[in-house]
């Protein structure tokens, strides 16, 4: 196959994350109130929104769309397709007739006829990646889709992709506290010219200091089962955070703020995507970009938080076997 020569929007520098206004982490927002969240958050300058099929089980794309009436070309728009919500079940597929339909379907729910950026939200180990984004990039030739994206995946699964068609961005979890892309993933979307989008950018609110007592999660919120969250790993995590405030103070930000700017620091490519429920931190994380915050004290953030002092796994054996990108159990 010959590879498809798209010419994606350039990324933004940060975009915000839309998931948690239909689920994941506790109660969301009502739609009226997600809305307002969106809405502000393009009054602010943020011009690039990335939602997926399987947020709220279509419903946040619907949310985006809403947002995205009369203002669609302020922003650089991102989804996703391959993992979905299937008669209440989460089902990652990768088949070609399966991502042709959920490509249909996301346009028809953001209401656009082209989204510039689209993801494998994950590799469906039962489907060779080729022939995946050998699908979508037909969606690219048909003008649905400007640009193809993988999320959740290792080098090797982005080498055997780009055999087929270029690939604009890897979206894997990256932050102070989940630093697997530093085993490999880093280095190879520089070389390459591919953008790297970190998601939770600010360690599933740890890193905003926001998270409380994780025993009171909500009974869906997706961090209970995760170990970093645990009985036997949270005291080890929490002791961290007097230092980490006292590192965002010492620099006159918050400590959200503080790991973006980190994870700015890391490459021109890397592009965090911080979620949130509240237009004011929205707005906060958004003003990172005018920051300037010394390279010696993100040097110390970065000896403070790292893969050696954080107590857990970011995923339970479950889940981490649904995950491509590499591990450091692995790479050890």
């Amino acid at each position: 196959m010959t590879p498809v020569q798209s010419e994606p929007r350039t990324l933004p520098r940060m975009g915000l994350g839309c998931m948690n206004l239909s689920h994941a982490y506790g109660i969301p927002p009502s739609p009226e109130e997600g809305l307002a969240v969106l809405l502000g958050a393009l009054d602010a300058g943020v011009t690039h929104l990335d939602t997926a099929t399987l947020y709220g089980a279509g419903r946040n794309e619907e949310l985006v769309g809403r947002a995205l009436k009369g203002r669609r070309d302020e922003v650089v728009l991102a989804s996703k397709g391959g993992m979905a919500m299937v008669d209440g079940v989460r089902v990652i597929d990768g088949r070609p007739s399966t991502l042709r339909e959920q490509v249909d379907a996301s346009l028809a729910r953001l209401g656009v006829e082209h989204i510039d950026l689209y993801y494998l939200h994950r590799w469906d180990k039962k489907v060779p990646i080729a022939e995946s984004v050998g699908a979508l990039s037909e969606a690219v030739d048909a003008g649905k889709i400007g640009a193809i994206g993988l999320s959740e995946v290792s080098v090797t699964r982005l080498r055997e992709a780009q055999e087929v068609v270029p690939i604009a961005a890897v979206q894997n979890e990256y932050s102070l506290w989940t630093r697997n892309a530093e085993i490999a993933m880093l280095e190879a979307t520089r070389e390459a010219g591919v953008a790297l989008v970190a998601f939770s950018p600010v360690g599933r609110a740890f890193l905003s200091d926001s998270v409380g007592d994780p025993s009171k999660f909500a009974e869906k919120d997706i961090r209970r089962p995760m170990p970093r969250f645990s009985s036997d790993n949270w005291p080890a995590n929490e002791a961290l955070l007097p230092a980490w405030r006292s590192l965002a103070a010492e620099a006159g930000v918050t400590p959200a703020q503080l790991a973006l700017a980190w994870l700015l620091s890391r490459g021109d490519h890397v592009v965090p995507i911080p979620g949130t429920t509240s237009l004011a931190h929205a707005v906060e994380n958004h003003r990172v970009l005018s920051l300037s915050v010394d390279a010696g004290l993100l040097a110390r953030a970065g000896a403070l938080i790292n893969q050696d002092t954080v107590s857990g796994s970011r995923y339970a054996a479950g889940p981490a076997s649904e995950v491509d990108a590499e591990t450091f159990e692995d790479a050890a």
